[in-house]
């Protein structure tokens, strides 16, 4: 029998050895799993009953509903705070506004709250090999200080990990009344620039307080000053006319933006934050959506973001996307009806309950200020149904991360992965809530909301703030509009959860002599 030399056969052995080896990386590449594509969508103050899925309301809304009934409706959910930019910080680093002393509403000129050096959820999927991008509302501040809005303005969303953005800078009833592209005003004359200002007016610029002859809708309180569209806004702006937005375009503008986003070729999953400035005021619905609610400018935009929603995910769908994107819905706090403006929201309100069964409202430390819509969609992965586990987003940064491989992680976040996929029923323990610096906390079905000064109700929006000079203890389980303050017939639950709630919250934030504790 004739025999190949050696050297021959170790040579083809190579080979061999060398094409089995490219085969199979080859093999695993493919059956390695694709990391799905992530939207968050986030409105802004829908409440728990605006959404006609959780049957709290008497407003339609379908497109939500597509995304509720074809996913996981969840009917525990919080937002961290009651009110937007908190929230918004909360979101995107996974850590508790509260710590973070800056994290208040914010006006248009407020430097970025967030760190550069800080952990977010935009810089965690980049390095997970996700394209990111933030189309909407922003409101969490821009610059190190005084900005120049007619040059480059750094740093901002691109600094803390989004690739690509088109944002308002703050909210849509405060100057400056502009859009940004990657830290760009978009649609400046340079001959004419932007002066901002929130401390005094510009000589000769009208404001809603002084030229209400020149205002197409009347301001209520806080919202006087520089007049934009025939609408007053809180602070004051000089120049830049060609780059200021048209608000009852707005929704069609970042639909636009967000639906392009994701039409791009890519080869890499991405990672898009779509905020939505509905239904916050001013509200201002496109004429094709003027008087479809009959509840005036807050339910037609309402409306308008709905079909918005629509759009945007029959974008998704004619993209092929539906089946690897994990779309997440929810609300920055809850609802408000006069939240500065004059336009009917309270007296065309009819049966529609925008709180849903709860108490309060946006600004509130009861449930109704953070409690909220909250949905995971992804189509043939998350099986239709419904989940009352306590979640909070918070956990969206550390729940994403389990999801697409990294092991960094937030202090304050829970991984809820599997809970967000529908696989478990495991929620939180427990959660510290907040509004406007006051905090609250909840554990199981119990609500401790510690003595606070103050107004029991702010008489210019009519909610109800939660303060009391005494503890206040609820059992959600059987008194969901929290009428029943338990906190005198069940001491020894008050301070056990008292006690708990100093674990996550330090000492020092609420006086427990009274409670015999120290």
């Amino acid at each position: 029998m004739a025999r190949f030399p050696i050297a021959v056969t170790l040579i083809f052995s190579c080979i061999f050895t060398f094409f089995s080896s490219c085969s199979s990386e080859k093999n695993e590449e493919q059956t390695l799993p694709k990391k799905p594509n992530i939207i968050v969508i986030y409105m802004d103050d829908l409440g728990y009953g605006d959404m006609s899925a959780y049957e709290a309301g008497s407003l339609e809304t379908p497109n939500m509903d597509f995304l509720a009934n074809g996913g996981m409706k969840f009917t525990k959910a919080y937002a961290s705070s009651a009110t937007c930019t908190p929230s918004r910080y909360a979101l995107l680093t996974g850590t508790y506004p509260w710590r973070n002393e800056n994290a208040k509403i914010l006006p248009g000129t407020a430097p970025l709250l967030i760190g550069t050096d800080e952990l977010t959820l935009p810089k965690m999927l980049k390095k997970q090999g996700y394209t990111t991008a933030v189309v909407g509302k922003w409101h969490l501040g821009l610059g190190t200080g005084q900005v120049n809005w007619n040059e480059p303005i750094s740093p901002g969303p691109n600094e803390v990990g989004f690739d690509y953005s088109y944002i308002m800078a703050a909210t849509q009833d405060r100057v400056p009344t502009v859009y940004l592209e990657n830290g760009l005003v978009q649609g400046l004359d340079p001959n004419d620039p932007i002066e901002v200002s929130y401390s005094e007016n510009f000589e000769g610029e009208p404001t809603g307080k002084d030229n209400p002859e020149l205002l197409t809708m009347n301001w209520h309180h806080g919202h006087n000053n520089s007049i934009v569209n025939g609408i007053p806004r809180i602070g004051y702006m000089k120049g830049g006319e060609k780059a200021r937005w048209v608000d009852e375009d707005m929704a069609d503008h970042f639909l636009e933006k967000a639906s392009a986003y994701v039409r791009e070729d890519r080869e890499e999953p991405f990672f898009l934050y779509y905020a939505f400035q509905q239904p916050h005021v001013p509200r201002t619905p496109h004429p094709r959506f003027v008087g479809k609610s009959g509840m005036g400018p807050r339910g037609d935009v309402i409306l308008e973001a709905d079909w918005c929603i629509g759009q945007f995910m029959e974008t998704l769908e004619e993209a092929g996307l539906l089946e690897n994107t994990l779309v997440i819905f929810s609300s920055d706090n809850g609802p408000v009806l006069n939240d500065g403006y004059y336009d009917e929201a309270v007296e065309k309100l009819g049966d529609h309950t925008p709180w849903g069964p709860f108490r309060g409202g946006k600004y509130s430390l009861f449930e109704a200020g953070t409690r909220l819509p909250f949905i995971t969609y992804w189509k043939g992965t998350i099986a239709p149904g419904e989940s009352d586990a306590l979640v909070s987003q918070l956990d969206l940064l550390n729940s994403l991360a389990a999801l697409t491989g990294s092991s960094e992680r937030s202090a304050d976040g829970k991984d809820l992965m599997d809970t967000f996929l529908g696989k478990s029923e495991q929620g939180r323990e427990s959660l510290v809530l907040e509004a406007t610096t006051r905090t609250a906390f909840r554990q199981g079905d119990w609500v401790l909301i510690p003595p606070y000064g103050g107004p029991a109700v702010n008489t210019q929006v009519n909610i109800e703030l939660g303060n009391d000079t005494d503890f206040q203890l609820y059992d959600l389980s059987r008194d969901k509009g929290q009428q029943e303050n338990l906190a005198e017939s069940h001491p020894e639950k008050l301070k056990a959860l008292l006690q708990d709630f100093i674990a996550i919250r330090g000492e020092g934030f609420v006086n427990t002599e009274a409670l015999e504790l120290k």
